[in-house]
């Protein structure tokens, strides 16, 4: 049996009146980016939320009527449309420090052809004495709006209730997702079309202007029964391009992406040298012990000049890091590789999600010490592992027990970690390894 679709609300309006804060402040925590700078916002932005006894989708979208500096005017608003048609309750947002423009009067006249139920919402009323400037809105159609701040939460209690209401019945939680992906890599790397190559549909803007995914986009799929999370990023470049807020922002909520994953898909541009972005990128997920694919995009651009298993020493080279991580060849605008690299994430989320008994663990510490030990620099001893202990899941954390901390160097416990990897079930993930002394007992 399929998903049932939770209820869609759409906030909706022309450019900087609120929408990313009113999303923000409904879902109660910050999901979109939020600026003083118009059309911010590109892509829609959607998160679940619980509304009166059930659940709904919210989804931001970009401002109508918006003239985009680089040229994307077309794609927002077709991602606008979209958000229209699936809605079943669309949220009208108008500035009420601003008043009625012609611009509000364009939106009402778009929306009144959709034929749906609207709530129109004068956000910014954020002093009391601004309850009287906004009565003039009731020329747009859509009855007495609904006095809201959204940076100070006032008035949303009451939206909340009148949503609800226009509703009707309520819908069940969301399912929780299998797994999130993470989806990374420098600009232009073609993560907005991988996205939109395994939903199945235009979900995010893709265009060949760089930088044109601005927020991290949450896009849930049900592929083959299971339910996962692909989180579309901000395509990164190097720290001291950074230009603006915007760029800043979405610098942040990309690394902050990766925090929250379960796998990260690195993508890689096939066609062009691995980056410093690329770099740095993935020492941010190895700092982070998260599993991850190396997800080498635009394959069928470069395959004719170097074959896989170059690219593969290649990688390991330029990305020592991610030595263990695992390799998928892909072209998104082919759908090459495409689903195999979803399987892949999968598998690398159940190793991550594995836990191994200590009586394993130990006859893997035994097989390790016996082909080779700690140097022996301190105390008259030989050093030794006493015992071992898996504590933690994603990542897998080991605790080993040992007669002397100071003989287990950075060189023996890279040794330690390459071996654990071939005798347990976590050959393609991040091992977090931890040292306790434990003195022995004279018996010893």
């Amino acid at each position: 049996m399929g998903i049932m679709p939770l209820p869609i609300i759409a906030i909706v309006g022309r450019p900087n009146v609120g929408k990313s804060s009113l999303l923000n402040g409904l879902a109660g925590r910050r999901i979109a980016i939020v600026d003083a700078q118009p059309g911010v916002t590109r892509d829609r932005i959607n998160a679940p939320i619980e509304l009166g006894d059930g659940y709904v989708e919210l989804v931001d979208t970009g401002g109508i009527g918006l003239d985009d500096a680089d040229g994307l005017s077309d794609h927002v608003e077709a991602q606008i449309g979209y958000a229209l048609a699936e809605a079943d309750l669309i949220l009208f947002v108008v500035d009420a420090r601003e008043g009625l423009t012609p611009l509000d009067e364009h939106v009402a006249r778009r929306l009144r052809r959709q034929d749906k139920p609207v709530i129109l919402v004068a956000n910014k009323v954020d002093e009391p004495d601004q309850l009287t400037e906004i009565h003039e809105m009731n020329r747009l159609g859509f009855g007495e709006p609904l006095a809201v701040s959204a940076i100070h939460a006032r008035g949303l209690a009451d939206l909340v209730d009148r949503a609800a209401g226009l509703l009707g019945p309520s819908a069940e939680a969301p399912p929780q997702a299998v797994m999130k992906l993470a989806v990374v890599g420098k600009r232009n790397a073609g993560k907005s079309t991988f996205i939109n190559a395994l939903a199945g549909r235009e979900r995010v803007i893709v265009a060949e202007t760089p930088g044109t995914t601005r927020d991290s986009v949450d896009v849930h799929v049900e592929w083959a029964g299971r339910t996962f999370t692909l989180i579309d990023t901000a395509g990164l470049r190097k720290r001291r391009k950074i230009a603006s807020d915007v760029e800043y922002y979405g610098r942040h909520r990309a690394l902050r992406s990766i925090r929250r994953a379960d796998v990260v898909a690195l993508l890689i541009d096939a066609s062009v040298k691995v980056s410093q972005v690329d770099k740095d990128l993935s020492r941010e997920i190895a700092d982070q012990f998260k599993p991850v694919a190396l997800v080498v995009n635009k394959w069928d651009l470069a395959r004719r000049a170097a074959s896989g298993d170059d690219y593969h020493q290649y990688l390991d080279k330029v990305l020592p890091e991610l030595s263990y991580a695992p390799i998928s060849l892909t072209s998104a605008t082919e759908g090459l590789n495409l689903r195999e690299t979803v399987d892949l994430a999968e598998q690398l989320y159940r190793q991550a999600c594995t836990r191994v008994p200590t009586a394993e663990m130990n006859v893997a510490v035994k097989e390790i010490a016996a082909l080779r030990g700690p140097s022996h620099k301190h105390g008259t001893r030989p050093p030794k592992i006493l015992y071992a202990s898996q504590i933690a899941v994603s990542p897998p954390t080991i605790v080993c027990f040992v007669s002397d901390v100071r003989s287990f160097d950075t060189t023996y416990q890279r040794f330690l970690i390459n071996q654990f990897r071939l005798r347990l079930p976590f050959a393609e993930v991040p091992i977090r390894l931890l040292f306790r002394s434990r003195h022995r007992s004279r018996a010893d």
